[in-house]
């Protein structure tokens, strides 16, 4: 038989069969597709039958076979109508937020797939983003928390620092910590999105962690910085493209440029690429959108999805009261923070007054740390389905004061404080609510290399657990949404090995619901490498509440090859030979409630 289904031999036979549209049986076209001809367009509404299957072309698309053979459907473009109104209907409202979410979840799927290294298609460490024209964050993909709601200060800078010297074609790339960055490895590129006016109509951007940017340690999370130098290259904010031309030569100058450079420029420049071809697919489906809607209604209704977004938290902040906690870490640095609620405006004050200091080390965050923070917090609590955006913070009043832990003044050294710090600062938001235990803790952070291998990894842990439910177990909790390396690609790619790597029973906190387990993670070394080590929760383990007892604390240890075993601190450094096996055990989460 022919592929239409047609006796071999025979031209297939063309025809027409009934269709139910629009309220009534009507003659549609039946063709085989052993009746279409190379290149032979078939407009809807028609039916392609084959041997083992029937495709339907729905009204108003076209259905081509091109010269492989290849059925290809398509909807012509053409110029239409507004029929939307600018003004908020709750269906449209569903599909802009879905439409915008999706496009940031196809800026991902490109840089997944674009990227080189195994940090961010691996690991998955990056987040893409849509931003209005004020450089608002409108819709995320379900990627980094605490890049997410940091991002949107980045864009800020950019439009700041670049005003109207921005042209079609440009991107721009930073990853200043001061300037809605998180750490240094996390660089950010920006693209502005012009409509029919001189301003920017819209921005997409992208942030990934790449292996390497310099500073001091391989991987760029020196464990030991005190100086935001000594973390690696620092970007400002400069032109990566201008009208359309990648400037190459520029951005390897500056990633070769200081004191500590970036130790695999090469790798750096393919993973900008990739963001930028990231960017590249958001533009090109926010346009797609623009030419179906209109650009006042796709601009009316980022401002309607911010709009619902606050009212959310608006209705979660009516079910909740005042709160305080305090919360420290291994080292002593404590987060103390106050949340007022007014239930009559519906609006609320998290005040960090008391905060520690900021430190000398590392475990210094930026006030756009702190800001992801509270608004990671509070959309946890909206119980609809809304994208994480700028609206959530409309209803709350920050009080960060400047020169703390959560708001230090340059150049404080910050590596530790994007993944640990700013998971002291959840913990403690959540403490505050008493909605639940705390989780891990920590976002269990290693990095080790050499000059040419650089790695960095984070580990899961426990989740806390809260009225009605257990803590999850071997999870990333709260401002990390990672994964972990595939064992073939890192045994792969880097001189170690996975010995082992299980859940730690026991680990999670007792009570009523118990808290999730952390793991144990063992890597036997075959190269000497020099290790980076930045956790939290080795000595003050996560809490419980409500009557529930607080996990086990995590443990790093050295075994060397000789039998020698070396108990490490949450923050250290080590030098690890061929044979040396280090040892990460992870806390777990707490438990919530009396009994078991």
């Amino acid at each position: 038989a022919l592929p239409g289904g047609e006796p071999a031999g025979e031209p297939p036979a063309r025809g027409s069969c009934r269709a139910w549209l629009d309220g009534a049986w009507r003659e549609i076209p039946r063709v085989p597709r052993g009746a279409l001809a190379a290149g032979e367009q078939l407009d809807g509404p028609a039916l392609i039958p084959e041997a083992h299957a029937a495709t339907w072309v729905a009204p108003g698309w076209r259905a081509t076979l091109d010269a492989h053979g290849h059925l290809c459907l398509e909807r012509p473009a053409k110029r239409r109508a507004r029929r939307a109104s600018t003004r908020s209907d709750p269906v449209l409202l569903e599909v802009f937020n879905n439409r915008f979410m999706h496009v940031a979840e196809q800026m991902g799927g490109v840089l997944q797939n674009t990227a080189s290294s195994v940090n961010i298609k691996e690991r998955l460490d990056y987040s893409c983003a849509v931003f209005d024209g004020a450089g608002g964050l409108v819709a995320n993909a379900p990627h980094m928390p605490v890049h997410l709601g940091s991002m949107g200060e980045s864009v800020r800078a950019v439009m700041q620092r670049f005003g109207e010297d921005m042209s079609p074609g440009d991107s721009f790339v930073l990853n200043d910590p001061y300037e809605g960055g998180t750490h240094l490895p996390d660089i950010t590129v920006v693209t502005p999105f012009f409509g029919r006016d001189a301003a920017p109509l819209l921005f997409v951007a992208s942030r990934a962690h790449h292996a390497d940017i310099g500073g001091c340690a391989p991987g760029s999370m020196p464990a030991a910085s005190r100086h935001i130098d000594e973390e690696g290259v620092l970007i400002r904010g400069a032109r990566l493209v201008a009208n359309g031309r990648f400037d190459e030569s520029a951005m390897r100058a500056l990633l070769t440029g200081g004191r500590w450079p970036a130790r695999n420029p090469e790798q750096n420049l393919a993973d900008l690429r990739a963001q930028l071809a990231a960017n590249r697919r958001g533009l090109d489906a926010l346009e797609a959108m623009l030419r179906e809607f209109g650009a006042e209604v796709v601009t009316a209704y980022m401002g309607h999805i911010q709009q619902n977004a606050a009212e959310a938290v608006r209705e979660a902040l009516a079910t909740l009261g005042d709160g305080r906690f305090e919360w420290a870490m291994d080292g002593g640095e404590t987060v103390r923070v106050a949340i007022t609620v007014d239930r009559a405006a519906r609006r609320a004050c998290v005040d960090f007054s008391g905060t520690s200091p900021q430190s000398a080390g590392n475990l210094n965050a930026p006030a756009a740390i702190t800001r992801a923070a509270v608004l990671y917090a509070f959309r946890c609590l909206v119980r609809r389905d809304i994208p994480l955006n700028e609206g959530c913070l409309a209803p709350i009043e920050l009080r960060i004061p400047e020169g703390c832990l959560l708001n230090p003044r340059w150049p404080a050294a910050v590596a530790g404080g994007n993944v640990e710090t700013s998971q002291c600062v959840v913990d403690a938001l959540f403490g505050a609510l008493g909605v639940v235990a705390a989780a891990q803790g920590t976002m269990n952070n290693l990095s080790f290399g050499d000059a040419r291998h650089q790695y960095y990894e984070t580990l899961c842990g426990g989740a806390g657990a809260g009225p009605g439910f257990d803590g999850a177990s071997a999870v990333h909790t709260h401002m990390t949404n990672s994964r972990l390396t595939d064992p073939e690609i890192l045994e792969l790619r880097h001189p170690v090995r996975v010995a082992s790597f299980g859940i730690r029973r026991g680990s999670g906190g007792a009570g009523r619901h118990r808290g999730g387990d952390g793991v144990v993670r063992r890597l036997l070394f075959t190269a000497a490498l020099e290790v980076s080590l930045i956790s939290n929760r080795r000595s003050v383990p996560p809490f419980g509440l409500a009557g529930g007892a607080p996990a086990l604390a995590g443990r790093n240890r050295v075994m060397r090859a000789g039998g020698a075993v070396e108990e490490l601190p949450g923050i250290a450094s080590a030098r690890l030979e061929p044979g040396d096996v280090l040892e990460i055990a992870t806390p777990g989460g707490g438990g919530f409630g009396q009994g078991s």
